[in-house]
């Protein structure tokens, strides 16, 4: 591994061979985990929300399906505030909104924002280009609907995790041509590339022995989640042709995640390609480091950069 990763993370590793279970035992699975992530207990691992923020739990109607959403909204305000959409990790296949509530809570407190997390559908039940529509088909409701939100929607931005960083970008690509337009994108530690190129990255074999990352994850994420049928450079960022016109981007990588080296693969493009973009990687950092800052330190240093990334271009007026 390119590091020594923080102790704590040894009480994460994932030992669960996800390539070697049937569907049923995915989804069982699956439930179990998101149960454990979203417990008051898990909080110690995955951070205390900010309490000048309220959650609320709410439900979105799109064509064919409703989704469940998690909104955190900062508490001493009624004005309209900007609209960060979030979506989680969990490789297209497991994770919950719930994990991202000292992240997304934080950035509700302090940006100021309404940001909206999204309980897309799930591999096995639903693959690929399923969640990335999930994605995309919110935020135009959302800015649609912007009056009963409380949002201003000339002020959007979207923000994902690892697999949720494929959602967000995706989403980013999309709204380029077919709007609405947005103001920022925010990738931590992204899943760029899912075609067949995915595992020939130095970052893939050199922390092979990451803690919160398997190899066995990683194979179950591609075979899970994307169908035969699907061309995956369709919903590889990485792999598309033109990246001019994006937001301008930030993107956080784990020096020891081996999808490090997909982000700053990602980031190069973008910066080719005209794309204002800002990479940082954290040292001592392992993959859903933003989702554990119980146990990983660096989380909290993200945090605010984050933070002040969205704020100067959700608020440009209080840019210094």
């Amino acid at each position: 591994m390119r590091g020594k990763a923080p102790l704590g993370t040894r009480i994460l590793r994932d030992t669960q061979d996800w390539s070697a279970m049937t569907d049923d035992q995915v989804i069982a699975a699956r439930k179990k985990a998101n149960h454990v992530a979203s417990s008051r207990a898990a909080r110690i691992i995955t951070g205390l929300p900010d309490r000048r923020a309220r959650i609320e739990e709410t439900s979105v109607d799109l064509p064919g399906r409703r989704l469940m959403l998690r909104v955190h909204r900062p508490k001493d305000t009624s004005r309209r505030l900007p609209l960060v959409v979030s979506f989680h990790g969990g490789g297209f296949f497991a994770g919950t909104a719930a994990q991202n509530d000292w992240l997304n809570s934080n950035l509700a407190a302090r940006c100021p924002a309404v940001v909206v997390s999204v309980e897309y559908r799930l591999a096995p039940e639903h693959q690929l280009p399923q969640p990335i529509n999930d994605g995309y088909d919110t935020v135009v409701r959302l800015v649609d609907d912007s009056t009963h939100w409380g949002i201003d929607p000339a002020a959007v931005a979207v923000m994902g995790e690892s697999a949720g960083g494929t959602i967000a970008a995706l989403v980013a690509l999309r709204a380029r041509k077919e709007g609405p337009p947005l103001r920022a994108q925010a990738l931590i530690y992204p899943g760029t590339d899912w075609t067949e190129s995915m595992t020939k990255y130095s970052s893939i074999t050199e922390n092979a022995d990451n803690p919160t990352l398997s190899a066995s994850r990683l194979r179950a994420t591609r075979t899970l989640s994307v169908p035969p049928a699907l061309d995956p450079r369709s919903v590889s960022p990485v792999k598309f042709e033109n990246l001019a016109g994006l937001p301008p981007t930030l993107i956080v990588t784990a020096a020891l995640d081996p999808l490090a080296d997909q982000g700053h693969h990602y980031a190069e493009r973008l910066r080719k390609d005209g794309t204002d973009t800002r990479l940082t990687c954290y040292p001592r950092a392992t993959h859903t480091f933003l989702s554990t800052p119980g146990v990983v330190p660096a989380a909290r240093p993200a945090r605010r950069e984050i933070v002040a990334f969205l704020r100067s271009h959700l608020h440009p007026a209080s840019r210094s």
